[in-house]
């Protein structure tokens, strides 16, 4: 794993579903547990919200029109909305992501072709990506043999889990302050080895 960009922390962690059924309790304790830690008013101002803006800025994006997947989730919480049902192992990596309030993205077991670059985005940089076309320019990302194939913000259909997915790996984007253990004490507190086991975490960069 090689790192162009500075200030980021990435923690990788090998997933295998469980129990699809849990994955409901899961969806319900994180979604209560960001309700009890934050505000829709305030939530730009929380530290590690903050940091993930910075970085968005220093690698050449506006975190308020590209906002990072954590905080799009989190608003939505916020506005009263629920977690989105989508697969079991997506929805661990969204329990994830809003118990920590950054980025976090799931990619199926397989998928990534050879060793992983965290860089920005060039321009003319596009990415198929489950937004649709998706212009990479100055955008945080990580990319393989095969070219970019996911962000903080989105990710590509070519590392996208499938319904009949059982194994992935999750990334965790932490600034570089934020401690790697703080994914275990969300894995924990969120009990998620209900839904799906996880490996030692794999942490890269500062």
């Amino acid at each position: 794993m090689e790192h162009r960009l500075a200030g980021w922390r990435l923690v990788w962690q090998r997933l295998e579903l469980a129990d699809a059924a849990a994955a409901a309790g899961a969806r319900e304790r994180a979604a209560r547990l960001a309700r009890s830690r934050f505000e829709l008013a305030t939530l730009p101002e929380v530290p590690v919200v903050s940091a993930i803006r910075r970085l968005f800025r220093q690698a050449g994006t506006d975190p308020t029109r590209y906002r990072p997947s954590s905080e799009a989730l989190l608003r939505r919480l916020l506005k009263g909305e629920e977690l989105p049902v989508i697969h079991p192992l997506v929805d661990v990596n969204n329990c994830i992501s809003v118990a920590l309030a950054v980025p976090c993205c799931v990619m199926a077991e397989g998928s990534i072709d050879g060793a992983v670059t965290l860089r920005r985005g060039e321009a003319g940089e596009r990415m198929d990506s489950l937004r649709g076309p998706f212009d990479l320019e100055g955008k945080p990302l990580l990319a393989d043999g095969a070219g970019p194939f996911g962000t903080p913000i989105t990710d590509s259909h070519r590392v996208a889990i499938q319904p009949d997915s059982t194994r992935g790996w999750m990334v965790a984007y932490l600034p570089a302050e934020s401690p790697p253990e703080r994914v275990a004490d969300a894995w924990s507190e969120l009990a998620l080895d209900a839904v799906a086991a996880a490996s030692p975490p794999l942490v890269t960069g500062e």
